[in-house]
This record gives C-alpha cells, structure tokens and sequence, in this order.
C-alpha cells in the first residue's frame, strides 16, 4: 500500500510535465524514499535536518542529491518543485508550526505542483527513549486525517485524496492506522 501511494503521486507528478522541477523527499531520513521515487522515474532530491542522516544518505546513494535543511525553513526558490513528499517527517512537528510548515510547502510548488504526505493516524504522541538498542528522545505525533486536511487546504493546496491503512500485526512502532493525504497547489490559469 505504501508503495502504491508514491507509485501514485510519481504518476501524476510526470504527467503534470517536466517544466513542473523536481520532487523534494523533505524530512528523507536515510534517502530510501528518495531513491525509491527516482527509480518510479522523477527527478529527486531529499532534505533532512539530521546532518547524520544526509551522511548515510550520501553514502547509500551517492547518484542523488542530499541536503541539510529544515521543513520549518526550506530554504527553496519560490514555484520550483513538482512535487513534494513528506514521509513521515511532519510527525516531528508540533501541530502549533504545521500551518506555517504547509504555506512553506505552498510556496515551494509549482502551480499544478502535487503534495504527499504520510503519517500515523492517532490523538496522542508516542514517545521514545530507546530504538534499535540506543537511547533517544523521540516525540512521534500522531494526527487525525480531517485535522491535516483542513491545515493543508488552508495553507492554499486542494486535497485530491486520503487513503487510510489499517494496521498491519508486526510494525516496529505500535501498530496503529497510517495516513496518505495527496493535496495539489492549484494550477495556472488555462493549464490542466
């Protein structure tokens, strides 16, 4: 299912047309999303605030451009991307900074450009302190879908779909349901 959401947007990404830019993968961790979205066939470029993370990146896939960056701040020319996916990196963002985070992404679209975003589906955040053998304060915040929807069509984007997925027994951080929101910033006047 996760696949089959960026398999999507890829989709509809390259039929919006090259002179859209780029997809940035913001908050793209290791680069695995990054990748994955090259080999459906678009240009892109991840963004990660962990200077660590854009290392291990750099080092797993050194065909792809990674930078350091923040969602809270992109630091991106106005209109330049076709696409943009955050993969569970808003997760890491107060809900208070989301509206701010949305007219960033906003503003970094092209007209026509499209907006994926994935994240779990809950009311309260999920804290941790030890992942895969380490110490770590890691705050997850889950989301209600409507919340999100109505934060991204007020920074100016229209929701094109919303796919919820159930579960799945075995996820490594507490199964719960996983949202997809696909939102598009409005195209030009005349275009499709």
């Amino acid at each position: 299912m996760d696949r089959a959401q960026l398999g999507a947007f890829a989709e509809l990404v390259r039929a919006s047309g090259a002179e859209a830019g780029p997809v940035a993968d913001v908050g793209c961790g290791p680069g695995r999303v990054t990748a994955h979205l090259r080999d459906l066939g678009v240009e892109a470029f991840g963004i990660d605030l962990s200077p660590q993370m854009i290392a291990v990146a750099r080092r797993e896939y050194p065909d792809l451009r990674f930078e350091v960056g923040t969602m809270t701040d992109l630091d991106l020319p106005d209109a330049g991307l076709g696409g943009l996916v955050a993969w569970y990196s808003t997760i890491h963002v107060p809900i208070a900074e989301l509206p701010a985070v949305f007219a960033g992404f906003h503003r970094v679209l092209a007209p026509g450009g499209y907006l994926l975003l994935a994240f779990q589906v809950g009311d309260e955040p999920l804290s941790m302190t030890e992942a895969f053998g380490r110490s770590v304060n890691l705050d997850f915040h889950r989301r209600r879908p409507d919340v999100i929807a109505d934060l991204v069509t007020d920074a100016g984007l229209a929701m094109q779909a919303r796919t919820i997925r159930e579960p799945i027994a075995g996820e490594s951080v507490r199964p719960c349901p996983q949202a997809f929101l696909l939102a598009r910033k409005p195209p030009a006047p005349g275009a499709s």
